[in-house]
């Protein structure tokens, strides 16, 4: 029998592991931009097999899913379903915190990314397709 495991303060942390069905973390931007493009969380790219989904606790957070762009407010979620390119960003230059729902395989990506000395595009293109996704935007 599996136990629980409990996050009291889920902050910097995740809940759930590579055994898990799902890992939640809870993250923060400190904000994007007011004018210009938006800074960008993470690339353009797609999962091919695992969906994702946030929800956003404080702040506002813009998901584009393909073609579509929905700017969440706090208290709202979004969901990307499998195969669909998507991206997201801090669309204020106040800061945001949000939930992250992944798979484990995504959390797998989040972690190899953060430690990859070669960050080329070349090289995170491979990691992507690594964990079935795809770098879609460099």
């Amino acid at each position: 029998m599996r136990q629980a495991t409990i996050a009291p303060l889920l902050r910097g942390s995740t809940l759930g592991n590579l055994q898990s069905n799902f890992v939640l973390a809870e993250w923060q931007d400190n904000g994007g931009v007011e004018d210009g493009p938006p800074r960008l969380i993470a690339p353009l790219h797609l999962h091919r097999n695992d969906d994702e989904a946030w929800y956003v606790l404080e702040g506002a957070l813009c998901i584009q899913r393909g073609d579509e762009v929905v700017e969440l407010a706090a208290g709202s979620a979004g969901l990307v379903p499998r195969g669909t390119p998507h991206t997201y960003w801090n669309p204020t230059p106040r800061p945001t915190r949000y939930l992250l729902v992944m798979t484990p395989r995504i959390f797998q990506l989040i972690e190899a990314i953060h430690s990859l000395k070669d960050r080329s595009p070349a090289a995170i293109r491979e990691l992507f397709g690594k964990y079935d996704s795809e770098l879609l935007g460099a």
